[in-house]
């Protein structure tokens, strides 16, 4: 990240900037940070302006406490005014709630795009998993246990057993544990882990769900349903995508979307 702007609550957040085209600012998920978008924005950079940038409270940006949804709704609104008062908006996983709450809340936004928002409303216990998580997490955090909070999150994406202990033993886990924290924003962003249908209700611009064919069957319903409860709202699948999408079949898709 080699720029740098500041939030409505003083926290500093750190961007990068590639690419030529409409603006599109792109939102990572849980455990992640600008630098996991970079390999999609590069993809996108021929015909896009592609913005990459740390979510608070990883990589190179601050984090002010008390953390509100609302805190990084009003980040992503300094970034669409530092890149130039209007932009696209695609987020991956739980930034892609993040993407459709700043989408319902009015920012200069013209068009937004998710990936596999996890919404668990069809899931069979969905919504006991999402409130055990919640607790569960919380008081990891809460007891510092970074390692334990990790671990949790690991469980919940369907990790195995065996791997997770793998990723413990290896080098990317102290990083892991860096950013740990941030998981209790992810979760806050999630709410309840269901659908915010009256939100999602109330987005005025397109917006385009995209879900990968490999992927389990309740996140492409999931997908399915954020398109057919916003307004504007489409819905497309990726054959032999999960949801560690490849950017190079993601972002030719992405770009239709935003130059059309």
């Amino acid at each position: 990240m080699d720029k740098k702007t500041t939030s409505r609550d003083g926290t500093s957040l750190a961007y990068s900037v590639t690419g030529r085209g409409p603006t599109v600012i792109l939102v990572s998920g849980a455990m992640s940070t600008g630098g996991t978008m970079a390999p999609l924005a590069e993809r996108l950079a021929d015909q896009c302006t592609a913005v990459v940038y740390d979510r608070r409270g990883r990589g190179g940006s601050g984090d002010t406490a008390p953390y509100a949804v609302d805190r990084e709704v009003e980040d992503l609104a300094a970034l669409i005014d530092a890149v130039g008062g209007e932009a696209a908006l695609f987020g991956v996983s739980s930034g892609g709630a993040l993407v459709l709450r700043a989408a319902a809340a009015g920012l200069p936004v013209g068009r937004a795009a998710v990936y596999e928002v996890p919404y668990a409303d069809h899931l069979a216990d969905g919504a006991a998993r999402e409130a055990a998580y919640k607790e569960r997490l919380g008081r990891a955090l809460g007891e510092g246990r970074r390692g334990d909070a990790v671990e949790l999150f690991l469980r919940l994406t369907g990790l195995a057993e065996e791997m997770i202990e793998r990723a413990r033993q290896s080098p990317m886990w102290a990083g892991m544990e860096a950013v740990a924290p941030s998981l209790a924003h992810d979760d806050t962003v999630m709410g309840d882990g269901l659908l915010p249908r009256d939100r999602l209700a109330a987005i005025g611009v397109p917006v385009l769900a995209v879900a990968g064919g490999a992927s389990p069957e309740w996140m492409r319903a999931a997908a399915r349903e954020i398109a057919d409860t916003v307004p504007r709202g489409a819905y497309r699948v990726l054959e032999g995508q999960t949801h560690m999408v490849e950017p190079d079949v993601l972002a030719p898709v992405l770009a239709d979307f935003f130059t059309g």
